[in-house]
């Protein structure tokens, strides 16, 4: 089942090219794949029964490479499975948002599937070179998105991303090799890994550790290796960045509660001063420059940092000593957050393609007053920044809380990016006010407003972010068992 879920969207890749003279077609393809996709991540999520301290569940393993230690081996449990379900929303809204895309739809739409088969086989990977694989593929995938259907300066934007991203792979690539040598017998089997911690009491396991902190912090990114991103984001299709924010950037926290914590325990709880640090640096100073930001989608770029960033910082205060309920719920908040603001910034990506289809900017000057000619986008937009500052009642809240109260019982210091949720507040409510309110100015006076592919992308993300915020329960409750397995490993 959970290879079907890996290969499918492949399969529809390969269909959508055979179709690729009838745009039509390749539309309607492209949409049905990924509603596919939905409901099987739905019976995936469905028929999921916790599995034992340190287990998976829909485990599948083939032999691959056997002579050094790698198979095909995938399988699911609380940390991944709502990251393949966000996975597939995601595409899904991306495919609706694209239903009236008439530029080269067919390679753009198998592109696009090629990257969901890439995110759900990273978020399954239970081996380091299959994990590899998929992280290098979606750069692949990625840089041939912007590339091909960006705006602005986006070949130059692409090949940063794609640079960027690349030296960061082979950092990964490194701590891999660190973490088979030390293995005995070698292997890139994560559970058998878990069980030997090779590198345990060896004080090789911190430069280890380094190298894939390095690479999955560029993916994430973080403060000071957030520098590919804006561009990237700002020269992006609106679906592209959708894909980026919503998935591919969770490609690089999923890392750490997947191989960084589990994997090199020892020398995590010795990088916890350091990775504090870069949390509330990346909270703070995400916030600030989105702040200062006068684009409306390089603002938005900019928010991921900040909030990428509140992920880094309870990861971090997870490793350190104290009780174990408070690091399990900084765990639990983080993996929220992953899921959280995949949909809500999704959405925002998603909304801010709009204005730059209708009016070729995102220059929050060039607007004012647009709520009178453009009430809908209005009224979406003004719910997906309220979700995405945390006001109760939205994914965000449920997160950013468990976020706070866990880092905060954990390594009280934490709280210097509190006041990362204030500025936040005011870059959005000042975002709302220079394109939303006053009389129409600019490119606002008869600017159309959201059509019907456009309202449901955006808005069946809302929808869910709103489901999380008021009955997190279930999701929680997936979650929960994982982090505290994950703090046992840790130990401290």
């Amino acid at each position: 089942m959970l290879s079907l879920a890996i290969l499918f969207p492949l399969a529809a890749a390969v269909a959508v090219l055979l179709s690729a003279r009838r745009g039509g077609m390749a539309r309607a393809l492209f949409l049905g794949a990924t509603a596919v996709e939905v409901v099987l991540t739905a019976v995936l999520w469905a028929v999921y029964r916790t599995p034992g301290a340190d287990g998976l569940a829909y485990e599948e393993r083939l032999r691959w490479i056997p002579n050094v230690g790698s198979s095909y081996h995938v399988g699911v449990d609380g940390l991944s499975l709502p990251l393949i379900s966000l996975t597939a929303v995601i595409f899904l809204a991306c495919a609706v948002y694209d239903w009236g895309a008439r530029d080269r739809p067919a390679p753009r739409a198998a592109l696009f599937l090629f990257l969901e088969a890439t995110s759900v086989g990273l978020f399954a990977a239970q081996d380091l070179i299959l994990f590899f694989l998929f992280f290098d593929l979606s750069i692949v995938g990625m840089y041939f998105v912007i590339a091909g259907w960006g705006h602005g300066d986006k070949a130059r934007s692409a090949l940063k991303f794609f640079l960027y991203t690349f030296l960061g792979s082979l950092a990964l690539l490194l701590g891999f090799i660190g973490l088979y040598l030390g293995a005995a017998p070698h292997t890139f089997d994560i559970p058998e890994l878990l069980r030997a911690q090779p590198l345990r009491g060896n004080p090789a396991g911190l430069w280890v550790l380094g190298a894939v902190v390095v690479g999955l912090a560029i993916k994430t990114p973080t403060v000071p290796f957030h520098t590919w991103l804006p561009p990237a984001h700002t020269d992006a299709p609106a679906t592209g960045s959708a894909v980026l924010a919503g998935v591919l950037l969770k490609m690089g926290t999923y890392g750490f509660v997947r191989i960084a914590m589990p994997l090199l325990p020892d020398a995590w709880r010795a990088w916890v001063p350091a990775l504090v640090a870069v949390g509330v640096v990346s909270v703070l100073y995400g916030a600030l420059v989105a702040l200062a930001q006068s684009d409306l989608k390089r603002m938005i770029a900019y928010t991921s940092v900040n909030h990428m960033g509140y992920i880094v910082l309870a990861l971090a205060a997870a490793g350190a000593g104290g009780s174990p309920a408070a690091r399990e719920t900084a765990v639990t908040g983080a993996v929220t957050q992953m899921v959280s603001h995949g949909l809500i910034t999704g959405a925002l990506f998603l909304l801010a393609g709009v204005l730059h289809s209708r009016a070729g900017t995102y220059d929050m000057g060039a607007f004012g007053g647009l709520a009178s000619s453009a009430p809908r986008f209005a009224a979406f937009f003004a719910v997906a920044a309220f979700a995405s500052l945390g006001l109760p009642g939205f994914s965000g809240f449920i997160a950013e809380f468990q976020i706070f109260a866990g880092s905060i019982g954990a390594v009280p210091l934490t709280a210097l990016a509190l006041p990362g949720i204030l500025i936040t507040a005011a870059l959005f409510l000042r975002a709302l006010q220079r394109v939303f309110t006053g009389e129409p100015r600019g490119k606002s006076p008869g600017l159309a407003d959201l059509r019907t592919a456009e309202a449901w992308s955006a808005g069946g993300l809302l929808v869910l972010s709103v489901l999380i915020g008021l009955v997190p329960v279930p999701l929680l409750d997936t979650i929960s068992p994982a982090s505290a397995s994950l703090v046992s490993l840790l130990g401290g």
